[in-house]
């Protein structure tokens, strides 16, 4: 279902046109509009879904799918050096249109993309309670 005032539901389902790098029954894949680096696409689901939470494990599979099948083309295109795979949720992890979305980003050597972290130290306790709940989340479903 898509959702009316949302811009990527407008260019998913050729409300706005775009031309599309690849199309399906499921996602359209575009060029970003302010790309990272030569080649930069999105993958967005036709179907509104805000973020990662919302995905079925279906449509989650069908994106990933999309993600490697758009990789390996994009690669032999443009001969990138490297790739990242980004996708955001929430404003605090830099989400900035709420319909979910799929960045590849190719990377060149000496570009000046920067998707990094100050790596930080783990605490083992704190590490040894966080997988047991996740596990817990995961057992309650």
């Amino acid at each position: 279902m898509k959702k009316d005032d949302c811009i990527f539901c407008k260019l998913a389902n050729g409300d706005i046109p775009v031309e599309p790098v690849y199309e399906d029954d499921i996602v359209k894949v575009i060029f970003d509009a302010s790309p990272a680096s030569r080649g930069h696409l999105l993958i967005i689901p036709k179907e509104h879904v805000s973020n990662i939470y919302e995905l079925d494990d279906n449509l989650a599979a069908h994106i990933f799918k999309t993600a490697v099948k758009l990789a390996k083309a994009l690669n032999a295109v443009c001969d990138y050096d490297g790739l990242n795979v980004l996708q955001n949720n929430g404003e605090a992890a830099g989400q900035t249109v709420f319909h979910f979305h799929m960045h590849l980003i190719p990377r060149y050597k000496g570009d000046t993309v920067n998707v990094c972290w100050k790596p930080g130290e783990p605490d083992a306790d704190e590490l040894s309670e966080i997988r047991n709940n996740i596990a817990k989340e995961i057992q309650n479903g």
